[in-house]
């Protein structure tokens, strides 16, 4: 049976476009009344919070109110739709060659799950995006309520598709300790750097592409 493949995000299927995040949450932080640059900070220093727990507009109250705005809900809905609107643009910015890298690896048979540490605004709008219907399953932290390295989300994954975690392969850059939580439940690990090169100490097999997968899964004697 060929082999489950399970799959990072950002910085793997899409590049993680973090300057432009902090370009928005600024023109956010001008929005609702508070210091864009603190806002910023805010977001940074929050980043577990807002990866298991808060919504877009549960983010915005929250952090306005700790640097001491109090903007008003349609403010709020406002500029949630400016990270509503960054997450699908990010999501479309997914190169060509990785969805046709996905299309052979489904042809040849293998059961695709992404794993992925992501705010509430990109699991909102990945079922619109081109991946999401070349996946059978998507699992997200902000919708699990842990995140990587935690094991119960690669299990998550492993359960939709319907295989024990030692018979996937985790592809990932590298963030927040994904490898290292794969590798623990027995997956089979492969860094990627082609977006970014995350973990360079990670002492396991590179690929430089996603492209290149389809031929390491076709070998004899697979990674």
């Amino acid at each position: 049976m060929p082999r489950a493949v399970v799959l990072d995000l950002f910085d793997t299927l899409v590049r993680g476009a973090d300057e432009e995040r902090d370009r928005v949450v600024a023109e956010m932080g001008a929005m609702v009344g508070v210091e864009p640059a603190a806002l910023v900070a805010a977001y940074h220093a929050t980043w577990r919070d807002r990866l298991v727990r808060w919504d877009v507009e549960e983010t915005v109250r929250i952090l306005a109110g700790r640097l001491g705005g109090t903007p008003p809900d349609d403010v709020v809905a406002r500029a949630g739709s400016l990270r509503r609107a960054l997450a699908r643009r990010v999501l479309d910015s997914v190169p060509p060659t990785t969805l046709d890298t996905l299309d052979a690896l489904r042809a040849a048979g293998h059961r695709l799950a992404l794993v992925s540490n992501a705010t509430s605004e990109t699991a909102e709008a990945w079922p619109q995006s081109r991946l999401a219907r070349r996946l059978d399953a998507a699992i997200f932290s902000c919708e699990l309520g842990v995140a990587k390295p935690d094991r119960a989300i690669y299990l998550a994954a492993a359960g939709r598709l319907g295989v024990a975690p030692g018979d996937c392969v985790f592809v990932g850059d590298g963030s927040d300790g994904e490898l290292a939580g794969a590798a623990a439940l027995g997956m089979t690990v492969l860094r990627t750097t082609e977006h970014n090169d995350t973990d360079p100490t990670w002492d396991g097999p590179v690929i430089a592409s996603l492209t290149e997968l389809p031929a390491l899964l076709r070998t004899p004697a697979p990674i």
